[in-house]
């Protein structure tokens, strides 16, 4: 029994230590240690080690009386060597006993030796009992948690569904309602029609009335619903007499509005006899405008549902067309009646007939535009076209007296007084007012246009294309000398103050009245019809009448050449056509117009070609000539282009050189003939290998005597003529700038004469036969040229 005990007691101890050697062991560690937890038992274990014992723990030695136990395998002698071992009272006789005394012993010893382990047990196995009881009610109150949880959802499945049977009820109830709702709103629309014809049937209807308004607004909103919802029964029929209640109230509205016009349209009538300037005003727009604010609220409805339906814009064209006839029948009369007045007054005067006329219309234009938006909010045509009929007998009157007018004064006055005064300052200003009016303008222009245009043409044609000029016309210079003279007689005058520079009387012939009557009438022309017509017909007709006058300066130029001289002739010339390049340069226009041609060159070789290819007229391979003809003789269409300002530069420029060429040849001709002989006799000698000095010395006409005379006598002639022929150009040119420019290639040219003389003198005459020439150097030809 001891044995088993010790045995078992061995064996528990073995497993503790085992299971405390896996406390903390490397492998399969039970209680894992941190680091931290590692440094403070370590920390710990250090203090222990150094701490005393306890003095509460026993001090006893126990000494163990059997030093040495001998037993047999067979169980035969034991011997046992037993050292003060104290008993007690118990006395020991054979082995057995001394085993069961020693394992009581070694059991007491235990138990000593265990005893605050067992104590901690036994702590520990009461701490169980109580976690097993408290495990044992936790797990009761799970257990009846659970079953709260179950019932729980067992009630809240419940309350579920009774809560989603509620709201499916009131969604039911709701949608009912709806529907219900829905139905006698839909059925409100079709129970209206009876009210509605009710209303309309009462005799005490009357369109002015509050409930009006509210009656249509309600037949607008049933047909409207019923026209958006066919599906339902008898919808149809329902719509047919909706709209009949409608047009019922729609004629209402129309006789009322008519009766209203038409009434105060006969009380201007019965009045009209009475009239006056002063009161006409009154009795034409007074009468229309206290019975406007009844229409104007009705019509304002109306015009806001024109969009609807077309018995409502049918409605509104009625009261307009309505309204606007009468109008028509008051204001036609009147406004004719004071036109024909007016062309009485003015009879001879068409400007102050325009001026007056246009002013009446402007006048009743604005107030029969005022008037119609007393009675309507929105713009119709049938205003515009009431406002042109009324402007149109205006322009009735005067198309007769324009299409007649020859005058171009008249016709440019009339262009101005419709473009500017009418059109800018009133129409443009204005707007949409005048707008009507300014139609009638607009063709009133282009009818005086087209005629300005057309006089215009005449004018150029029998004015200064066939202009036939008058001696005194052509009495240059004399004209131009004897208005200088009268000009330096009023410089010598002391009470005549000077107003003018010392250039004055050259000045005073850029005057108009010493400008070539075709010039005159020319820009004059040009400049009347600048601001009347449009810019492409202006640039036509400029075109026209500067190459017409071109033609008449050159003509003119011509008959004063014959008259007096090619310089007179020349300069008139020059003169004129700087005077129209000046006085063309403001107008803001190109000059340039486009001109279209037939060119028939093709046509002559296409026609050889045929006569050259008889046989072939009718073959019918492809040389057919008659259809190569056709394809390669059809005249070709050209363009070409005309530009007036560089035809003016081209004759100047052209002229120019005339008069450089002819004023050289009359100061220096003999000397530019004997250059010209000097040249070819070189030239001769070069060809022929001869010394050019030698063989132009035994010419006759080279002789130094013969040389020396036409020296001579061409620094003779430039001495005699230089002077009168820039006399000539200051009278004529009147401007030191022109006559020095005019004048420098002239003197080039004299220079350059006397140079090539004078380098030939020197290079093939000795110098006795050049003092025998005696040629002027080029220092004292200068100083001729310029004293000159």
């Amino acid at each position: 029994m001891a044995a088993n005990m010790a045995a078992l007691h061995s064996t528990l101890t073995k497993e503790i230590r085992d299971k405390l050697g896996l406390w903390d062991a490397k492998h399969g560690c039970l209680s894992p240690l941190s680091g931290t937890q590692k440094n403070s038992v370590v920390e710990l274990t250090a203090i222990s080690s150094n701490r005393p014992l306890p003095s509460e723990m026993p001090d006893d030695d126990y000494t163990h009386i059997p030093t040495k136990r001998t037993l047999s395998d067979s169980g035969k002698q034991t011997q046992l060597d037993i050292a003060s071992l104290d008993l007690g009272q118990e006395k020991i006789e054979n082995a057995q006993q001394f085993f069961s005394w020693f394992a009581k012993v070694e059991c007491q010893m235990e138990q000593e030796q265990e005893s605050s382990y067992r104590s901690y047990s036994d702590q520990l196995k009461t701490y169980r009992d109580h976690c097993d009881s408290i495990l044992k009610e936790v797990e009761e109150a799970i257990y009846y948690l659970q079953e709260l949880q179950h019932q729980h959802v067992l009630v809240s499945t419940k309350t579920g569904a009774l809560h989603g049977a509620c709201e499916q009820l009131l969604q039911d109830q709701t949608k009912l309602v709806n529907m219900a709702e829905s139905i006698n709103n839909k059925l409100s629309y079709f129970n209206t029609l009876e009210h509605l014809q009710h209303k309309l049937s009462s005799p005490t209807l009357s369109v002015n009335s509050e409930s009006f308004i509210p009656l249509l607004a309600q037949l607008d909103e049933c047909i409207s619903y019923i026209s958006s919802s066919p599906q339902y029964k008898e919808s149809s029929v329902y719509l047919t007499k909706f709209k009949n209640c409608l047009n019922q109230s729609l004629h209402l509205i129309k006789s009322h509005v008519i009766s209203l016009l038409k009434n105060a349209t006969m009380q201007v009538l019965n009045n009209k006899d009475t009239a006056t300037s002063e009161n006409s005003f009154a009795l034409f727009y007074g009468k229309f405008r206290a019975c406007a604010p009844r229409v104007k609220s009705l019509m304002e409805q109306i015009e806001q549902r024109a969009y609807m339906s077309t018995e409502y814009a049918s409605l509104l064209s009625d009261c307009q067309n309505c309204y606007f006839d009468q109008r028509s029948q008051l204001l036609t009369p009147c406004v004719t009646d004071a036109v024909d007045k007016l062309t009485k007054q003015y009879a001879k005067n068409p400007c102050s007939l325009v001026r007056a006329g246009c002013s009446v219309l402007i006048h009743v234009c604005q107030d029969e535009y005022q008037l119609y938006f007393h009675f309507f909010s929105k713009t119709s045509s049938g205003l515009d076209t009431l406002l042109e009929n009324l402007s149109s007998s205006l322009y009735d009157c005067l198309r007769p007296i324009i299409i007649h007018m020859n005058h171009m004064e008249t016709l440019a006055e009339l262009c101005s007084i419709l473009k500017v005064e009418m059109l800018e300052d009133h129409v443009q200003q204005k707007g949409e007012e005048l707008a009507s009016f300014g139609v009638v303008v607009d063709q009133m222009l282009q009818d005086v246009q087209e005629r300005l245009v057309y006089r215009a043409q005449a004018y150029i044609e029998s004015d200064i294309l066939k202009y036939s000029p008058a001696p005194g016309d052509l009495a240059y210079p004399e004209k131009l000398i004897m208005e200088t003279n009268e000009q330096d007689d009023q410089d010598k005058d002391a009470s005549t103050p000077k107003r003018k520079s010392a250039e004055l009387p050259a000045a005073l012939a850029d005057l108009q009245g010493m400008w070539y009557p075709t010039v005159r009438r020319t820009l004059v022309c040009l400049s009347k019809l600048y601001r009347c017509i449009s810019k492409e017909t202006f640039e036509g007709l400029s075109q026209e009448a500067l190459s017409v006058c071109i033609q008449s300066l050159k003509l003119a130029s011509a008959l004063i050449t014959k008259r007096k001289d090619a310089i007179n002739g020349y300069l008139f010339l020059i003169k004129h056509l700087l005077i129209l390049r000046e006085q063309i340069a403001p107008f803001d226009v190109d000059f340039v117009i486009k001109e279209v041609s037939l060119d028939f060159s093709k046509m002559r070789t296409a026609a050889f070609g045929l006569w050259s290819k008889s046989s072939n007229l009718f073959s019918l391979s492809s040389n057919n000539a008659i259809l190569e003809f056709l394809l390669e003789g059809a005249p070709q269409l050209t363009e070409s282009y005309l530009d007036s300002k560089k035809e003016v530069d081209i004759e100047l420029r052209v002229v120019c050189e005339k008069f450089i060429q002819h004023v050289c040849e009359s100061l220096i001709s003999p000397l530019s003939g004997l250059l010209s002989k000097i040249n070819v006799v070189v030239k001769m000698a070069e060809d022929d290998g001869k010394d050019p000095s030698v063989f132009l010395k035994q010419q006759p006409f080279a002789k130094p005597e013969n040389v020396r005379k036409v020296v001579s006598e061409t620094y003779m002639l430039i001495k005699s003529k230089l002077p009168s022929t820039l006399q000539s150009m200051s009278l004529f040119l009147a401007n030191k700038d022109t006559e020095y420019i005019l004048f420098k290639p002239v003197k080039a040219k004299v220079q350059e004469q006397y140079k090539q003389m004078n380098d030939i003198v020197t290079n093939t005459y000795s110098e006795e036969d050049a003092q025998i020439i005696g040629c002027p150097s080029i220092q004292q030809v200068s100083l001729l040229l310029a004293v000159s």
